[in-house]
């Protein structure tokens, strides 16, 4: 049996880097007493590192609900300052370890999951979570959720400083209701 390198350098690559985007980056620890059911409902993107998927992206919400086969789906919308017009993403999450850590990988495109890493929640005020933060895979992705398009200064300050502290590059943040322009 004649084995090709080629592909299986390409299928190795493919797995490295398919187990890659569900990786966690170095000094983040996603929560270990996480409940799905007070995560659920309706987020506001408050602040986030800019991307080309969300850029010129405004009033952006995230709606989280269970599906029958107990993974979530996930909707994410949006107004595009550049369009004027609404967009909307939908895709499924799953849980990468136990259902109570904060480590689940989410996908948009068929069978490429990655990391959504809860690692600071809020408290929990009538039966919701009330403010998370949410790294990727990498200190590339970060976000500031809440259940209101706004936040006290305090949780922005303390978003702000632990996101510093684990290396993410806080300057670039864009607060996501300041936006005036499609240009971010």
């Amino acid at each position: 049996m004649f084995i090709n390198m080629k592909q299986v350098f390409q299928l190795l690559l493919a797995l490295f880097l398919l187990n890659a985007c569900t990786g966690v980056p170095q000094n983040i620890q996603p929560v270990n007493d996480f409940e799905l059911e007070p995560y659920l409902g309706r987020w506001y993107e408050v602040a986030r590192l800019p991307h080309s998927f969300e850029e010129g992206m405004n009033q952006v919400t995230a709606e989280y609900s269970l599906n029958p086969d107990g993974s979530v789906k996930v909707i994410n919308q949006g107004f595009d300052l550049c369009e004027q017009t609404w967009d909307n993403a939908i895709g499924k999450a799953k849980f990468v370890e136990a259902k109570n850590t904060g480590h689940l990988k989410v996908s948009f495109f068929g069978p490429f999951y990655g990391s959504y890493i809860v690692f600071k929640l809020g408290p929990i005020e009538n039966n919701q979570y009330q403010y998370a933060f949410v790294s990727g895979p990498d200190t590339d992705y970060l976000w500031l959720l809440a259940r209101k398009p706004q936040v006290s200064e305090s949780v922005k300050q303390n978003f702000i400083e632990q996101a510093n502290n684990a290396g993410f590059n806080t300057h670039k943040l864009v607060w996501v209701n300041a936006l005036k322009t499609c240009l971010e």
